[in-house]
């Protein structure tokens, strides 16, 4: 009794220690964490600042604020108008405009500060929005946008026109499915595919499909990686129901591999190869950009080799290895992650780009894995389906995708293509440097984030400068910028001359002139607005 006390607990301790030290990798005391954090505001009368900037700079910061307001209610009018007017009736707006920026500053900047989340057109590397202004495409479409706009409205008029005679009968197949599997097969090196409806549904069926051949409980994945929004793979701050047979570990990490050799109840590990530009750390978004502590430093040789022990100890211990590459696939390698950094998984997840333009979510295995049913066992059963899954004009744009993917002039487009990013960084890194501006960049290939190197509780305005300067960025701000290959040499310098001429203005206005502090003093400031707004609700509470 007392021998197997003594291993569980080793057990647990060494489950405990693997965890990232963070509260990423601490979902149920993240959860806790969250729940006692009050909620308050400023108003103009903090607003401008919440750092304890000098008069002066509180002056120019107001004057500059409302010149920017002004600027914006000119040029983007009926945009923000018809966002205003969506958003009463549309939940998902709601939140993005909500968290924008920290909560404390959010509802005031709304009140003066919208551009609008509606365009009318896009083509080449831009995109324009309702008020005909033009903007160089940052976004990516979360993902989707690899070869340019145009790239993608012409697949999806390819694909509509093969199946048009079929039109959108469900059920039955139409007969580009089977190009699709045989192209897939070839991208992937694996035997087997299904079809989903989105990335999210694909990484569901994985780790089903892992749990029911392993027979084993558990699934693990890595702190900070996002594999969609379901409740087994976002155990921590955003899933009303905690997580149970999930465990968040720490990635690149002696002590995982170790609990991954000793352990019995792991069914499979979940890989999100994005996250070697910033391990262990969750998506980083303006909303949560309270100080200049955000870090991201890619190094393909080390997470390379990590991917490789990891294969290894999976393999040995009979755990499914699945590489998600929902977000990343084809946009590293015209093969995805496997071909890019040499490791091949057990179960891949793909979509974004892959449907051309349309949703998809499509899962490829190994033979063995992807099995749904047993001969010895006929009601044992992995069942999934989806009344939209291999819908034919997704089947149909995907197909054109996969062709147009093995021509010569986009395979060329893969030609030095890390090279090509990893220098562009670099040259705007150094126009900044020069130009004595707190912010640099880090990227992986074409995925790109911003980092402030001077502290502050005001680098989330620089989104907004980037806008007025003609750059449009997805909801999450500075946090992830995401270019499509078909940048050429002279779209990236115009996109660089305006970056580099926002961060001058923000400069310029004061945001980054508050007094000379830290990351932890800055964090220690907000414990204590947040410690003193919690005590008034509870007296106030008290009293009533």
């Amino acid at each position: 009794m007392l021998t197997a006390l003594l291993t569980r607990g080793r057990a647990r301790l060494a489950l405990s220690r693997a965890k990232h030290r963070s509260l990423t990798g601490h979902s149920r005391m993240a959860r806790r964490v969250a729940s006692l954090i009050p909620f308050y505001e400023f108003g103009e009368d903090r607003f401008f600042d919440s750092d304890g900037a000098a008069e002066e700079v509180v002056a120019r910061r107001r004057e500059a604020f409302y010149r920017l307001a002004a600027l914006y209610r000119d040029r983007f009018p009926r945009t923000a108008a018809l966002t205003e007017k969506a958003k009463e009736g549309l939940s998902d707006l709601q939140f993005t405009s909500a968290y924008r920026v920290p909560f404390q500053y959010s509802r005031f900047l709304r009140r003066h500060l919208t551009g609008g989340s509606f365009l009318a057109s896009s083509g080449g590397t831009t995109v324009t929005d309702l008020d005909g202004n033009s903007f160089y495409d940052l976004t990516g479409s979360y993902g989707v946008n690899l070869l340019g706009q145009d790239f993608y409205k012409e697949c999806i008029e390819e694909g509509a026109a093969r199946v048009r005679e079929l039109g959108p009968v469900l059920g039955a197949y139409h007969p580009v499915v089977a190009e699709n599997v045989v192209l897939l097969q070839q991208i992937s090196g694996l035997n087997e595919v299904s079809f989903h409806m989105s990335g999210t549904e694909a990484v569901m069926q994985a780790v089903r499909l892992a749990r029911y051949h392993t027979r084993r409980s558990h699934l693990v994945h890595f702190a900070g990686a996002y594999h969609g929004w379901w409740g087994d793979v976002q155990p921590g701050i955003g899933n009303p129901a905690p997580a149970h047979e999930t465990y968040t570990l720490s990635e690149m990490s002696e002590r995982t591999l170790h609990v991954l050799r000793t352990r019995s109840d792991i069914a499979c590990v979940l890989v999100n190869p994005l996250q070697a530009l910033h391990p262990n750390m969750g998506a980083p978004a303006d909303s949560s950009l309270v100080g200049s502590a955000r870090r991201a430093n890619y190094d393909r040789a080390a997470y390379t080799e990590w991917l490789r022990r990891l294969r290894e100890v999976c393999t040995e211990r009979g755990i499914v290895l699945i590489f998600d590459e929902i977000f990343v696939g084809f946009r590293l390698a015209p093969g995805g992650a496997q071909d890019y950094f040499g490791v091949r998984a057990d179960l891949v997840t793909y979509g974004k780009t892959l449907g051309g333009g349309l949703p998809i979510g499509v899962l490829c295995g190994r033979r063995e894995l992807m099995r749904r049913f047993r001969d010895d066992n006929p009601v044992d059963v992995c069942f999934a389906r989806g009344t939209f899954n291999s819908h034919p004009y997704v089947m149909g744009t995907m197909n054109a995708f996969l062709r147009q993917l093995k021509d010569p002039g986009i395979q060329s487009l893969y030609e030095g293509l890390e090279e090509r990013w990893n220098g562009r960084a670099e040259e705007l890194n150094r126009r900044l440097a020069a130009g004595g501006l707190p912010v640099q960049v880090a990227n992986l290939s074409t995925i790109w984030t911003v980092l402030y190197t001077r502290p502050s509780r005001y680098n989330w305005m620089l989104q907004y400068y980037l806008r007025a300067e003609g750059l449009a960025l997805s909801w999450v701000g500075t946090g992830r910028l995401i270019f499509s290959l078909n940048y050429t040499d002279r779209d990236f310098v115009v996109v660089m001359d305006r970056f580099l001429a926002a961060a001058a203005a923000m400069e310029r206005d004061g945001w980054w002139a508050g007094p000379a502090t830290t990351d932890k003093a800055i964090r220690r400031q907000i414990l204590r607005e947040m410690f003193r707004h919690r005590r008034g609700r509870k007296q106030r509470s008290s009293a009533a």
